[in-house]
């Protein structure tokens, strides 16, 4: 049976990757900074699929926490089949305003995370000639809208560089980069998003069963919701003193 690890799998978008993984038959390894949370994922799915799920509390931004989890991604005894980098936060004000502390956090949790979890599980997917590594990265990736964008801009570009570099191999790579999702996204980091309009939310389980298809074609990019395949087509095109005008930047900040 196929093991899937999963970042951030304690509530949103994580959560609904386990879930979807574990209905797919896949065994899966929780990640989360919080025991309990985790626990109780642990026992819904189990009861619900039938699979066996592994629970492994760490704080991401910690480097010794954050090296556990890479061993266990590395674990050429227990593989894991599908890597999911999806834990992430976003920071309600702008960069200058924000304790630069909390802006290293943010960063060592979507950047050197996504980074050293990448490596783990790669290099033992090459050796077995077999593997997925699924990245959540973000619209806002494209866009002007602080450090989260850029982090997000990161992962993107990481995701379609690696992807080149593991071609042949068997091991495929995915930046999943969703728009506005009705999680617990937005209240976690204090960010209003009541005057979205409703036909900019993409529901969850799109979200992720669009990202997991992707993942299965092997696709490098998945942008969930034609609304936002077309904003990220005008995205790209567009010149980027407009994109980084402070209107477009405001709106689109902190997408997930």
């Amino acid at each position: 049976m196929p093991t899937a690890l999963i970042t951030g799998a304690s509530s949103g978008i994580g959560r609904e990757f386990a879930d979807q993984l574990a209905a797919m038959g896949h065994d899966l390894v929780i990640v989360a900074r919080r025991d309990d949370a985790l626990q109780q994922v642990k026992a819904e799915i189990e009861t619900a699929a039938g699979v066996s799920v592994e629970v492994l509390p760490a704080d991401l931004a910690d480097r010794t926490q954050l090296q556990r989890v890479a061993d266990r991604a590395s674990d050429a005894d227990r593989p894991i089949d599908v890597l999911v980098n999806n834990a992430g936060f976003g920071l309600a004000k702008p960069f200058l305003d924000n304790p630069v502390e909390d802006e290293e956090r943010l960063l060592d949790v979507l950047v050197r995370a996504t980074l050293v979890l990448s490596h783990a599980a790669g290099t033992a997917m090459r050796e077995r000639k077999g593997g997925r590594i699924i990245n959540v990265s973000s619209v806002a990736g494209w866009m002007a809208s602080g450090t989260y964008a850029a982090a997000k801009s990161w992962v993107t570009v990481f995701s379609e560089s690696l992807a080149g570099q593991l071609a042949g191999t068997g091991v495929t790579v995915t930046a999943v980069c969703p728009g506005f999702v009705h999680t617990d996204f937005h209240s976690a980091g204090d960010i209003d998003r009541s005057s979205t309009p409703g036909f900019m939310w993409v529901p969850l389980k799109d979200v992720v069963s669009q990202g997991l298809a992707a993942a299965e074609q092997g696709k490098t990019i998945c942008v969930p919701g034609t609304q936002y395949k077309v904003l990220t087509t005008l995205l790209r095109a567009a010149p980027r003193p407009l994109i980084r005008s402070r209107r477009i930047a405001s709106t689109h900040r902190n997408q997930e």
